[in-house]
């Protein structure tokens, strides 16, 4: 062996590296997204901000190794050269599940906030039905007279 070719090899195993390390970072995000859905179906807020938390800390450590891949020079020089088309192709299949879970979950979040939205609407007006009043002068009066309201 040569030494370019020995330098190439460790070129491409340095890339390889980055990418195995990205992948199994993105593998771990797709189960933190995958324990996120169950535990919001689940409607646990101390068991989401846990997991939210990871969640946070490990994209801010997928988004570091992007920035130190981005500007390594040997993966640069590997992908133009077309040796990490397949690793490449594996990781935005996996980052693309991770995004359609991340949108799922926001859809639950969502549904989960126009659940609490009808529930408030309902118990504000059951509380104006059953504060319903008459004035000194025999006339119906409601209202939330606590937070000054009055219907």
């Amino acid at each position: 062996m040569s030494p370019g070719s020995s330098s190439q090899e460790s070129t491409s195993n340095s890339s390889n590296e980055l990418l195995s390390q990205q992948h199994q970072q993105l593998a771990v995000l797709a189960q933190i997204i995958s324990n996120e859905k169950e535990i919001l179906q689940q409607h646990d807020p101390e068991a989401l901000l846990t997991i939210s938390q990871e969640k946070n800390a490990l994209l801010l450590a997928i988004e570091q190794l992007d920035q130190k891949i981005s500007t390594n020079q040997s993966f640069a020089q590997d992908k133009a050269a077309g040796k990490l088309t397949q690793k490449i192709t594996e990781i935005t299949e996996l980052l693309i599940h991770c995004q359609q879970q991340n949108l799922v979950n926001g859809q639950i979040i969502q549904q989960s906030q126009l659940a609490v939205e009808r529930m408030k609407t309902s118990l504000l007006e059951n509380h104006n039905n059953s504060a319903i009043t008459y004035n000194n002068k025999g006339k119906k009066s409601a209202g939330l007279s606590s937070i000054g309201l009055k219907a």
